[in-house]
């Protein structure tokens, strides 16, 4: 069974048959928030490595554009792009009213409430207050789903607007927590086949007994069956008693905004700093490897703004010597210009 669920996964991650279009706006729905790639990819649309028949960052591009794709601060108050006919459901998860708002806080949202839209230079001339101060006030009202940033595009100058002038017909508070994340959990489970309350967390960025609490009213009303201290979703248990795995044998160097990454990030930051402990050079994980569709080592060094400083490849794959092509390749692909050093810990 486990490996039946594996091979489905990766099926289901479009990493067996790349996506066509229509697929890849299910896939992208399933795995928001999406995420640009991880330290070069600021200012550039989100994107799903590797599972794509076609440029997904220009096509990504083109729904900033016509506002398909909306930018915002979620999991953790960190920014990801969601679309467009989900906003209800995002802002119901994680929307932080602002209770107590300071008297900065107020001026800045009564301004762009009453004369916006401002860019960040425009309301520094109006308020006096520094770009640093402004900032984290502007991230808060933007978590408040007050104010909205309305970068359609890789520009830095990006205007703030009222939120209910962007979006005058979402309601922020459609539905409650649990009701949100029960929907969630349900694109989850179909991406992930199995997951627990571990991988939801990590992913979602919210309390697990909320995950757990929504896991278990779907699993009373026969949507999801628990299995091994995780969940499955009744349909794919039906459907994996008859699957015919695929053979599984390809590498993929994931970056740390992955959504296979980002689903097991705690156990995986832990993976390297065992695999990478008494080094005596730069360790930090640069991509992880994702080996038949199991994650199990990483390219490790210092991130650059030029090429990466390639010091290592870390894994724990019993038979990693006879794999080493397959994984400098992949490795390469992904750090054009790069120079890797070593291997398993032996110079190249």
């Amino acid at each position: 069974m486990e490996h039946n669920i594996l091979s489905l996964r990766m099926e289901r991650q479009c990493l067996l048959k790349k996506a066509e279009e229509t697929e890849y706006i299910a896939l992208y729905r399933d795995t928001q928030p999406g995420q640009n790639v991880y330290w070069h990819g600021f200012g550039e649309p989100p994107v799903l490595s590797f599972r794509t028949a076609f440029d997904d960052m220009e096509f990504n591009r083109q729904r900033q554009l016509d506002r398909k794709l909306i930018k915002g601060r979620f999991a953790g108050g960190n920014l990801g792009w969601i679309m467009d006919q989900d906003m209800d459901l995002f802002a119901s998860l994680y929307r932080k009213p602002l209770t107590k708002p300071t008297l900065e806080q107020t001026e800045v949202l009564t301004l762009i409430e009453t004369a916006g839209p401002f860019n960040i230079q425009q309301l520094k001339e109006e308020t006096g207050l520094l770009v640093k101060q402004l900032t984290p006030i502007l991230h808060r009202l933007q978590e408040a789903f007050l104010i909205y940033e309305d970068q359609y595009d890789g520009q830095w100058d990006r205007g703030w607007y009222r939120f209910g002038e962007m979006f005058p017909q979402v309601n922020t508070q459609r539905y409650t927590k649990t009701e949100a994340l029960k929907i969630l959990l349900q694109r989850f489970a179909c991406r992930t086949v199995w997951f627990d309350t571990a991988m939801a967390k990590a992913f979602y960025r919210v309390p697990e007994k909320d995950i757990r609490m929504a896991a278990e009213e779907l699993t009373a009303e026969g949507i999801l069956v628990p299995r091994k201290s995780g969940y499955l979703l009744k349909s794919d248990l039906v459907l994996l008693e008859h699957y015919e795995p695929r053979e599984l044998r390809s590498v993929y160097a994931l970056h740390r905004n992955d959504f296979l990454y980002k689903i097991q990030e705690p156990s995986l930051k832990q993976m390297v700093k065992d695999l990478t402990q008494g080094l005596p050079y730069d360790c930090e994980p640069l991509q992880y490897l994702l080996i038949d569709g199991r994650i199990c080592g990483a390219a490790v060094g210092h991130f650059r703004y030029g090429p990466y400083d390639l010091n290592d490849i870390v894994c724990n794959l019993p038979d990693a010597e006879n794999r080493k092509e397959e994984i400098l390749q992949a490795v390469m692909e992904v750090n054009p210009g790069g120079e890797l050093k070593r291997f398993m810990g032996r110079d190249l």
